[in-house]
């Protein structure tokens, strides 16, 4: 049954449909996959090193990015139809298509190219309109430096023992940073390999500077729970009791229950077709 065929049945009905390419156009019978949506999409052309750096070419995201932003926009918007029917009695067809949600995720990569004309290409780590902002090697491991303005780059200069790298009237400001980006980053790629990761994540945090250490993802959870957010949930009960990670939204005077284990193919479908036999 389609909407059509629905909303003769109820009114009332929220319908969501998801696809790659949308309900029109040559593309809407094409298959839609994470994966390919990034590529078509111009996620990958800003993701990984440039062509011409070590391990320089195309990368997709480590996880299927698109996929779960389509279904956190799907949610939003059957929760706005929702609230709508609220007022109007009427229902909705959501339509989701996996390349808006891209094209709606490239945020400000987006508009860098609609308000200058040209395409952003691969900066690695790097970020297109901040310096520093990216990843620095220091002489044991990584680390993650976010620099979000000014005087937090005089800091940062200060902690790595060159001062002269703010006062220089060449990096004095974000935007001539972001110009004379190719002669600061060595600058402080050699400062930041004279300290080892310990050493600037406490001392770049004493003076309120954004900054972290590249976590995996054992990494991730046991530092969430080092910090009290509790990432780890149990889905289910008995048998069927599975972990998984705790939703992110938090409520003052309601909790996330975690009874029921996510369906398995067609589970309740007798149900959902019978109550559609009853409404008929």
């Amino acid at each position: 049954l389609g909407y059509d065929d629905l909303k003769r049945i109820n009114p009332g009905i929220i319908y969501c449909s998801i696809t790659g390419f949308g309900q029109t156009g040559p593309y809407r019978e094409r298959a839609g996959y994470d994966f390919m949506i990034q590529a078509m999409g111009g996620i990958m052309s800003v993701t990984g090193e440039a062509d011409d750096r070590p391990g320089g070419g195309p990368q997709k995201i480590g996880i299927a990015l698109t996929d779960v932003l389509t279904g956190l926009y799907t949610t939003i918007a059957a929760l706005s139809a929702l609230r709508l029917r609220d007022e109007t009695g009427e229902g909705q067809h959501v339509d989701m298509a996996l390349f808006d949600v891209t094209a709606a995720t490239m945020a400000n990569q987006a508009l860098n190219f609609l308000v200058t004309g040209n395409a952003p290409g691969r900066l690695g780590n790097a970020h297109p309109n901040i310096v520093p902002y990216q990843a620095f090697a220091t002489s044991d491991d990584y680390v993650i430096v976010a620099v979000g303005n000014d005087a937090q780059y005089g800091r940062f200069c200060e902690v790595g023992g060159r001062p002269d790298l703010a006062a220089d009237e060449r990096y004095s400001s974000n935007a001539l940073r972001v110009q004379n980006r190719e002669e600061l980053v060595p600058l402080i790629e050699e400062m930041m390999r004279a300290k080892t990761r310990a050493e600037w994540l406490s001392e770049l945090e004493a003076v309120g500077v954004p900054c972290g250490p590249i976590n995996t993802v054992d990494g991730g959870v046991a530092f969430a729970e080092s910090i009290g957010l509790d990432p780890v949930v149990t889905v289910g009960t008995g048998d069927a009791a599975l972990p998984g990670v705790r939703h992110p939204i938090r409520f003052s005077d309601a909790e996330a229950r975690y009874d029921l284990p996510p369906p398995e193919l067609d589970e309740h479908g007798d149900e959902i077709r019978a109550w559609l036999q009853e409404d008929a």
